[in-house]
């Protein structure tokens, strides 16, 4: 694996109005998390909008956006070595390369939400909590980056390329666990019937596949700039329909979320549902961007519209955010303070939330450390596989 470490080599680009509008884009949002950050530690956590009765907030949101788009692109990834659909073994490295910088990214975002980051980490080891979700998700995703390091050195590796089947089904593996028990740290949460069921963690990773694939679109979009060589058509023609299958399946999983949780006009479960459902985010971005566009697009376009498919997938990653933004925001958003409701009648204030201008520079910034990170990486380091 060659590497031009130059300084030269890392600030050159071709100058193309594009990739000229990518780099001011890419340097704005980083100035932009680098601002975020400096509001953060004058301020400490006053400089967010949590509170006591809504502790979770924007950032953590960032956290597991991030922690799922890492996963989904290893589980799309997966699909070549791992399953052995040759088509998808061409995106191999720069799927696990993208991967490494999400979930460092989604690391970086959190460590910023806790107040004591290295704390944790030390107590994570001579500590551990063995019954805790939290404890188990942070050692999977710890893991998880150990082992993607692996398989990203595995592929850049004529001498071990043989192994990256074995590495790529470890990672296939924790991956899962990882994401999984991310999601379970919600579904456990036995006062909160919103979100306490079993049904969460199963739809979670539906959710991580759609993910991976909106990101494989628009990672190759921006690569080949909307002009695909036949063999990425190829490939992208079977992501479409995979993607397909997915949606429709998150669509029925979905519909049935809501009738379910509706049915019986159980307490706190339906009220909330109820209230989730009624906000235009929902409509909008999980529905609309997150499920109906992506599905026109590939049904009016037989799977072949590819170009449309990058800006669907652009749409759907924001639906994605969505999606977990705002199961997020339905887990506080029942009052359990008795002081804002009562035993007789129909909740009377919902616990409100609206992100700082701290979190969303830190949130919103993310996106330019990542596009930043994964131009260093693709210049130093070259993520084009060269195994067929």
């Amino acid at each position: 694996m060659k590497m031009d470490l130059s300084i030269k080599n890392l600030i050159s680009f071709e100058k193309t109005p594009a990739n000229v509008t990518m780099a001011v884009l890419a340097t704005a949002l980083l100035a932009l998390f680098l601002g975020g950050v400096v509001s953060y530690l004058i301020q400490g956590h006053e400089a967010y909008h949590v509170t006591r009765e809504h502790p979770w907030g924007l950032l953590l949101t960032g956290y597991v956006f991030w922690a799922v788009a890492c996963t989904g692109l290893c589980l799309v990834s997966s699909l070549g070595h791992v399953f052995g659909l040759k088509e998808f073994e061409t995106i191999g490295k720069r799927a696990t390369a993208c991967a490494i910088i999400f979930v460092v990214t989604a690391f970086l975002v959190i460590a910023l939400e806790l107040g004591h980051p290295f704390r944790i980490a030390i107590y994570n080891v001579i500590s551990p909590g063995f019954s805790s979700a939290i404890w188990w998700m942070g050692t999977l995703y710890s893991l998880y980056l150990m082992i993607l390091v692996v398989e990203f050195f595995f592929l850049s590796s004529e001498k071990h390329h043989h192994r990256v089947k074995s590495v790529s089904i470890i990672a296939l593996i924790v991956g899962v666990a990882a994401n999984s028990t991310l999601a379970s740290v919600f579904a456990l949460l036995v006062a909160r019937p919103y979100i306490n069921s079993a049904f969460f963690p199963v739809s979670f990773i539906l959710v991580t596949m759609i993910a991976g694939c909106f990101l494989v679109f628009l990672i190759y979009g921006l690569k080949h700039k909307l002009q695909f060589p036949p063999e990425m058509k190829t490939m992208l023609l079977k992501l479409s329909k995979i993607l397909g299958v997915l949606l429709l399946a998150l669509a029925f999983f979905e519909f049935w979320r809501v009738l379910t949780g509706i049915f019986g006009n159980m307490p706190e479960r339906a009220e909330t549902i109820l209230y989730s459902i009624g906000q235009p985010s929902y409509w909008v971005a999980e529905i609309g961007l997150g499920i109906l566009i992506p599905l026109m697009v590939i049904a009016a376009g037989k799977a072949q519209a590819f170009k449309a498919m990058v800006w669907a997938s652009l749409g759907g990653i924001i639906g994605v955010f969505f999606m977990r933004y705002n199961s997020i925001h339905g887990v506080f958003a029942y009052p359990m303070d008795t002081m804002l409701r009562s035993e007789y009648e129909a909740v009377k204030t919902w616990v409100q939330y609206s992100p700082s201008v701290t979190e969303i520079a830190i949130v919103l910034g993310s996106v330019g450390v990542v596009l930043v990170l994964y131009h260093v990486v693709d210049k130093w380091l070259g993520l084009e596989s060269k195994h067929h």
